[in-house]
């Protein structure tokens, strides 16, 4: 018997499948170990046959298998292959995205606790040690009113010496649990809400159909009961779901409401866990002891068997498309695994992305509308304030007049504000007024970001620190001045300005920590009245009922990205984020601050009018020949070296240009071109961008001329790529 191996070497000169002998007890998916080149490496089953297309007598044998089971189910490894091919990318990193490290890689061993418990009646265990023993002699008296208790606890409580020497003794039986690392979240009880005829309507709708569902509806309408609904009725019918959510801030609620709809058989799984918590969580997956999966994209690899649904909430959020290799896009996944288990695939959103609304027009998805906020609330007012208007009238303050008078009214009635801007820090650089020296990175082209609060600029892309500027090192003036305010100066204002309010910061500064968005958002629903400032983490899926009053302080950071999704993101976020506001009660409100009162992204945005917004959006799209009637496709060279960076970038535009001849017509666009931030981490950064009418040929050429190898030179290759930065 031979065995088909993909070797754990991610290189594309032996990205193929090898041929072993297999041993007696070798399955397909198992890990094992074999020769490979003069070492010793993991490969991983992916096929096993009687027969092999080459010399026998030169087929090594595989060496020991590294497992007793397969981690690897047949669905999963098929996903492997999917993805191999729709992605472009190697076998072995295909592999490592749908197994995680810490059981690929033997890394987290199952912890174990041991109970202890009697042997013997307390006389005769008393006889045995002895009156000198004082400390064993508690610990089997402690034992004899407890009848058991951890060993942890006992070593605590009498000393390991003493306890190990019970144990030597046979007077105390060491028997091993299984300790499992859980994540914590808020194991409060949820109410369970009567459906609406409408949520009734969308649940009985999408409940088993073997389809594609766009569930759009607006922010408060009660989708997230639906998605209950429907993956309780899954779990009733001996299934399991997936439901994956953006953010890991939205993961501490979203957990509370499923644990308590689906006590015991949740598991939840985001970057945010440790390698512990993430084994002893895919453990629990992988042993069917967990049927319901809730987490972030990766998510959507757990190794769930017999899917009764898959739901991807808040679809249209840019954190669904991995940007670091391997990359590939979660809507695809989840609709092949859809599929595979003939179960419905549910793309949730208030604002879906523009080529997901396309596909429900075109009847490629099944659209499920809902209208209406439960309860018949109706969505907050927002006022557009024209901060020009504001700065003529003497107000050069960061907020708007009406602002203020917004957050002080929630205040006033004891309830809680929300004030949104997308950039952290206290500025956003520092710049010499006299001779115009800008602070920079040294390993990326980009500028460096003041934080007040630890007196010192940071990278935002590598990371790097350095020391606060107090005089420009070029001509030693003083005369600094401070770039666009981040979320760090907005909390030194309000506290200035509201110094008895509480005011929470929410950013990736303030949630590095374990827990940290969880901490915050708690202390933030228990306080009343209060401020939380945010950047995007806080503008989607949070439900706080205190919460009447949101403020958009820059609205326009968005919109003037030079990015053909700058008019959706922008509309997509004002949205999601004035539907924060009233959501239990009719008094919600919402300021958006702007320099551009008049853009028809506000003026829909306003109305809540996401219709006539994808109208002119799509019509946009389509006389301009943007995505969805084209495909973008990016090809991003970087190297330590300039030259070397621009060598490659010039050798593949030379191949590409051959591409372009060849299918003259279909090629709209391209261009080879430094990237707009030409170095990050001390890397230069080259692109050829190309856009073509929709072709999986043309694709599939593009991803054959950059299959090379290049010493000291990545090769990326992007399609539709969320940001070009």
């Amino acid at each position: 018997m031979f065995a088909r191996v993909i070797v754990d070497i991610s290189n594309d000169a032996v990205d193929r499948i090898f041929d072993y002998r297999a041993l007696s007890d070798t399955k397909i998916g198992m890990r094992v170990l074999v020769p490979f080149g003069g070492r010793k490496v993991m490969g991983y089953v992916v096929a096993l046959t009687n027969q092999t297309d080459f010399d026998e007598t030169k087929v090594k044998s595989i060496i020991a298998n590294l497992e007793n089971e397969p981690k690897l189910r047949p669905e999963i490894l098929e996903l492997s292959f999917y993805l191999a091919r729709h992605f472009f990318l190697r076998l072995s990193d295909c592999i490592k995205l749908v197994l995680p490290s810490c059981v690929r890689n033997f890394s987290q061993h199952e912890q174990t606790e041991f109970i202890l418990s009697n042997v013997y009646d307390i006389e005769t265990s008393i006889n045995m040690i002895g009156n000198r023993a004082k400390n064993q002699l508690s610990a089997v008296a402690y034992l004899n009113e407890h009848a058991e208790e951890k060993f942890s606890k006992m070593v605590e409580l009498f000393g390991r010496t003493s306890i190990n020497a019970l144990v030597e003794k046979g007077l105390v039986l060491k028997t091993p649990i299984r300790k499992m690392r859980a994540p914590e979240f808020t194991g409060e009880n949820v109410k369970r809400n009567v459906l609406t005829p409408l949520q009734e309507s969308a649940v009985n709708q999408i409940s088993g159909e073997d389809k594609t569902f766009l569930l759009q509806g607006v922010t408060g309408s009660g989708k997230t009961e639906v998605y209950m609904n429907i993956i309780e009725r899954a779990v009733n019918d001996n299934k399991t779901a997936i439901m994956l959510v953006p953010e890991i801030s939205l993961t501490p609620q979203m957990m509370s409401r499923f644990n308590s709809r689906f006590p015991g058989i949740v598991a939840v799984l985001h970057s945010g866990l440790s390698e512990g918590e993430r084994f002893d969580e895919w453990e629990r997956i992988f042993s069917g002891e967990a049927k319901v999966v809730l987490g972030a994209r990766s998510a959507i690899f757990a190794p769930l068997e017999n899917l009764g649904v898959i739901v991807i909430d808040e679809e249209h959020d840019g954190s669904y498309i991995s940007e670091t290799n391997p990359r590939f896009v979660t809507h695809d996944v989840a609709n092949w695994r859809a599929r595979k288990n003939k179960c419905p695939l549910i793309l949730g959103s208030a604002t879906p992305s523009i080529e997901t609304f396309k596909k429900s027009m075109d009847g490629e998805y099944t659209l499920v509308e809902l209208p209406e906020r439960v309860g018949g609330l109706s969505m907050p007012n927002i006022e557009i304030v024209d901060m020009l208007g504001e700065v003529m009238d003497g107000n050069t303050t960061p907020f708007s007049r009406a602002l203020l008078s917004g957050v002080e009214n929630s205040i006033k009635s004891k309830k809680q504000s929300i004030l949104f801007i997308n950039r952290r820090g206290f500025a956003s650089f520092m710049m010499c007024r006299e001779c115009g020296y800008r602070a920079k990175c040294d390993d990326c082209e980009v500028s460096l970001v003041y934080h007040k609060e630890d007196n010192e600029l940071k990278c935002h892309f590598c990371g790097k620190r350095y020391r606060m500027l107090t005089n420009c090192p070029g001509c030693k003036s003083s005369n600094i001045k401070y770039g666009a305010l981040g979320t760090e100066r907005v909390c030194e204002d309000l506290r200035n300005l509201f110094p008895d309010v509480p005011v929470f910061r929410m950013d990736n500064d303030t949630t590095k920590g374990k827990n940290g968005h969880k901490k915050i958002l708690e202390e933030f629903s228990k306080t009343s009245p209060s401020i939380l400032v945010g950047t995007q983490m806080i503008a989607k899926g949070h439900d706080y009922p205190l919460v009447n009053f949101v403020g958009i302080l820059d609205a326009d950071v968005s919109l003037y990205n030079s990015d053909y999704k700058s008019n959706e993101r922008t509309f997509q976020l004002v949205t999601q984020v004035a539907g924060r506001a009233g959501r239990k009660t009719d008094d919600g409100s919402v300021v958006l601050q702007t320099y551009a009162p008049k853009h028809y992204v506000y003026r829909f945005a306003k109305n809540y009018d996401y219709l006539n917004f994808y109208h002119k959006e799509i019509n946009l799209r389509q006389t301009t020949g943007f995505p969805p009637y084209s495909t973008i496709l990016r090809i991003l060279v970087s190297s330590v070296s300039d030259n070397r960076a621009k060598e490659v970038t010039k050798k593949l535009y030379d191949l590409a240009l051959e591409i372009k001849q060849k299918h003259r017509g279909e090629i709209i666009f391209m261009q080879a071109m430094p990237s707009p931030v030409k170095r990050i981490q001390t890397k230069y950064r080259y692109q050829i961008l190309t856009r073509f009418v929709p072709s999986d040929t043309i694709t599939k050429e593009f991803y054959d001329i950059c299959d090379i190898i290049e010493k000291d030179v990545s090769i990326f290759v992007e399609t539709n790529p969320n940001n070009l930065r």
